[in-house]
């Protein structure tokens, strides 16, 4: 499934609409690779590092979770949900952490951070949303307000050992 132009998956009709700070010099000297998401309703992904390159793909979705895996001056190389990998500029990335479901079941949204805990919602393939108090294998995961705790093996944007406050 690709997660490009005019992608809009949702869960019981809602999306996420989140942009933050623009990026700081200090998000130029992170250590890659690093998560980050995309911050406008639009961000061109070219082929190299300067506007001259073609553009490759046209994002239409706000905070789609992204890898920033190699920085040249302003530029930075990202890798999408479906792993293709090309450049942005660094003005179009955000800090906002957030990931998207992957699969093809809807992902569980528990009250608590265990498996056993009360189910509070459920979030569709494809639908993306803010993460935070990463530990053990779940994080909190934020749809629009909707708010649960998710096992990470079906996020993408987060790694599986990841610890966020």
């Amino acid at each position: 499934m690709r997660f490009r132009a005019f992608a809009l998956i949702v869960v019981m009709g809602l999306g996420s609409g989140v942009v933050a700070p623009s990026p700081t010099v200090a998000q130029a000297k992170r250590q890659v690779p690093y998560w980050a998401s995309i911050g406008p309703g639009q961000a061109r992904m070219r082929t190299g590092p300067a506007r001259a390159y073609p553009a490759s793909w046209l994002y239409q979705r706000a905070d789609l979770p992204v890898q920033v895996v190699q920085v040249f001056k302003e530029w930075r190389k990202v890798r999408d949900p479906d792993g293709t990998e090309g450049w942005m500029q660094g003005t179009l990335l955000r800090e906002t952490r957030t990931a998207i479901v992957q699969g093809t079941e809807p992902l569980a949204m528990r009250e608590r951070p265990a498996a056993d805990a009360r189910l509070a919602w459920r979030a569709a393939p494809g639908v993306v949303g803010r993460i935070s108090q990463c530990a053990n294998g779940w994080c909190r995961f934020d749809v629009k307000g909707q708010i649960g705790f998710v096992e990470t093996g079906q996020l993408w944007g987060v790694g599986p050992t990841e610890v966020l406050p």
